[in-house]
């Protein structure tokens, strides 16, 4: 690997950790989601600073380049993403309906609620209205 394509990797995938340190700093970002791209960066730094392993992966898996294998490995990842986001937003919406229907529940609690103080209130007015009456005419 020529140098300047070292020099841009490691320049590249340090940059990726600081930004994903300071992401997770300012509350951008979880930290049970930051381990994910800490690794993927160190695992490009590694490559980068240790070619032969990447050519040893090629040739393991009967790539043809090693770019071909970085753009397998590339494509696996994010599908391995993909993945993990279609299961989170699973899980997301189950918890998004049991809310909902708990809100529901809370909410005719709450009305009927209402209706029995209204309906008490309205009786009690009943019952003080024909005493106020009966005093009136005597």
């Amino acid at each position: 690997m020529p140098i300047r394509q070292k020099i841009f990797a490691l320049i590249a995938a340090i940059a990726l950790c600081i930004f994903i340190v300071e992401m997770v700093r300012r509350k951008k970002l979880r930290e049970e989601y930051s381990w994910l791209w800490l690794i993927t960066s160190l695992g490009i730094i590694i490559l980068v600073i240790w070619y032969d392993l990447l050519v040893f992966i090629t040739r393991m898996i009967g790539a043809a380049l090693p770019t071909t294998t970085l753009f397998v490995f590339g494509l696996l990842f994010l599908l391995l993403i993909a993945l993990h986001y279609s299961v989170k937003i699973s899980s997301l919406t189950d918890q998004v309906r049991n809310l909902a229907q708990k809100i529901a529940i809370l909410q005719s609690e709450l009305d009927e609620q209402k209706e029995t103080s209204q309906s008490l209130e309205s009786t009690k007015e009943i019952d003080i209205q024909p005493q106020i009456h009966t005093d009136e005419r005597r």
